[in-house]
């Protein structure tokens, strides 16, 4: 909004200074800037709303004897509407919102949101233990699926010029010169990567600042590459896929990254707040959808790496508990307790120290996804 209100200026008035509108690094920099002011003023008066109105962390059974989540207890959640809104407003305000880059990001990240309160509202508030049941919040990941992998398939041309020719393909980390092709299976590909990054953030939210810490960092690293990606010298010097009018996701990406910096403030060890499934869905969703429309769907496992271990350690541990039960008659664990980051606090470890080596590992993957660039 801001975007067009500078530019109607600079047009009908031409005053100096106002030109800076049009890049996209100065209307980043400033989504940053709001996003993180947004969280500092809005992130005290919801803390004390939500006390206020008792919307607190409920102690888990299985995490009471583990770290320090039996003191959790009473910490307020569903912190995600701060998240939000220092993500959806700055996006508004200084976003191309007529991009249909920013339209679908923008509007995943809301859906997802929303899907996400739900569930909060009916845990914390309705008081029901299990909050949103499972299948009505698989649903709520495949209809958004279908609709971002619809639009993309079958109305391509609403994106760019030139994003037709590139709706299906991928590019291959570390490869030269080749686009994976995902073909007629491209919908099925898009429903299940917005389900697994959804709910691999939502497995990570169990440490105090650890998926906020981590999400923003990935985000840091996917900044650059939208606006590369939307660059035309650097994507042909880089030789990856050009999208014209992507680099207005460098706007989404600053705004987030903003808002991982404000919530992190007041969600550090220890949290006076926690984001709740309002936060770590859409949070989630926004990591996929990003990644599906820049066409960089196989960095996932890097960029998100964090994300792809805690999910990993979660499958393999059911999947061995299953195994051993069948074999030996008693289940066995492969690790001590899953997601990762719960067996090195079994292993005694204080979750600060878990969550700062978590952030040095993302800050590596971060670096590693940078190059696969360069390494082909």
């Amino acid at each position: 909004m801001l975007y067009y209100l500078a530019l109607w200026i600079n047009n009908l008035y031409n005053p100096p200074g106002f030109g800076v509108f049009q890049y996209i690094t100065f209307r980043s920099a400033a989504a940053a800037i709001t996003s993180l002011l947004i969280s500092f003023i809005i992130g005290p008066k919801v803390i004390k709303y939500l006390k206020n109105k008792q919307i607190n962390e409920q102690n888990k059974p299985e995490l009471i004897e583990v770290g320090n989540h039996s003191k959790k207890s009473g910490t307020p959640t569903m912190g995600g509407i701060i998240v939000l809104c220092s993500i959806l407003v700055p996006t508004l305000l200084w976003g191309d919102v007529k991009n249909a880059y920013v339209l679908v990001i923008f509007f995943s990240t809301l859906w997802m949101g929303i899907v996400g309160f739900l569930d909060d509202y009916l845990k914390v508030v309705k008081k029901k233990p299990k909050g949103l049941i499972a299948r009505w919040k698989l649903l709520g990941q495949v209809i958004l699926g279908i609709a971002v992998g619809s639009v993309i398939f079958f109305a391509p041309q609403v994106f760019s010029d030139n994003f037709e020719k590139f709706k299906t393909l991928t590019t291959v980390p570390f490869a030269k010169n080749f686009n994976f092709d995902f073909s007629y299976f491209y919908i099925p590909v898009v429903i299940f990567i917005i389900t697994a990054t959804s709910n691999a953030v939502n497995l990570t939210d169990g440490l105090d600042g650890l998926a906020i810490g981590t999400v923003g960092i990935a985000f840091l690293a996917l900044s650059i590459i939208t606006y590369v990606t939307g660059n035309v010298i650097y994507s042909d010097y880089l030789n990856i896929i050009y999208l014209s009018g992507s680099g207005e996701l460098t706007i989404f990406c600053a705004s987030l990254i903003g808002a991982s910096l404000g919530f992190l403030w007041f969600n550090s060890y220890p949290a006076q707040i926690f984001m709740g499934d309002t936060g770590s869905l859409a949070l989630g969703t926004a990591l996929g959808v990003l990644t599906i429309l820049i066409k960089k769907e196989l960095l996932l496992p890097i960029v998100g790496g964090i994300f792809f271990a805690e999910t990993l350690s979660v499958i393999l541990q059911v999947l061995y508990f299953k195994y051993t039960k069948r074999k030996y008659g008693a289940g066995r664990r492969l690790f001590l307790m899953a997601p990762l980051h719960h067996h090195f606090e079994r292993k005694n470890i204080h979750e600060s120290k878990i969550v700062t080596r978590f952030f040095i590992a993302a800050v590596m993957l971060a670096i590693i996804t940078m190059t696969t660039f360069k390494i082909r």
